[in-house]
């Protein structure tokens, strides 16, 4: 088990959901944190409320690669890159995930529950995995924020 793994465990452990653990290691992988924005990340967790929603772990990505490619302040722009990083996201995700458990809602993939803590760890951090290489491949240093 590597550091960002056990880090996904204590945050975890200590109550926090899906989408706010990955918005968590990509602002700690820059030095910063933002309550504001974790506490309202929490909004994506189960299903955004409903568990036919979305996965929360695939909003969150989704939040997380516009983190760091998206527009934050009238005089920027969103990165181009952010368009076909967000598609190869959902692909990859839709075909990991979706094809495995029926679909991406949160509903579908935790099913009865019983395994949650297992299921969802698992994706939470194989999902991190995918939204650094995608930063990567598309030239962005994951310690530096935009």
């Amino acid at each position: 088990m590597d550091q960002i793994q056990l880090r996904m465990m204590e945050l975890s452990y200590n109550g926090y959901y899906c989408s706010q653990i990955l918005l968590m290691l990509g602002l700690e992988a820059q030095g910063k944190s933002n309550p504001d924005l974790i506490r309202a990340m929490g909004g994506l967790a189960n299903g955004c409320g409903i568990a036919a929603g979305p996965c929360g772990t695939l909003t969150g990505a989704a939040c997380l690669l516009s983190l760091y490619a998206g527009k934050g302040l009238d005089d920027e722009y969103q990165d181009e890159n952010l368009t076909y990083m967000l598609r190869d996201l959902g692909a990859w995700f839709t075909q990991t995930y979706g094809s495995r458990y029926g679909d991406t809602t949160c509903e579908s993939i935790v099913g009865d529950r019983t395994e949650i803590r297992q299921r969802c760890g698992a994706i939470v951090a194989e999902t991190y995995a995918k939204v650094m290489e995608l930063l990567i491949a598309a030239g962005y240093d994951v310690t530096v924020g935009k």
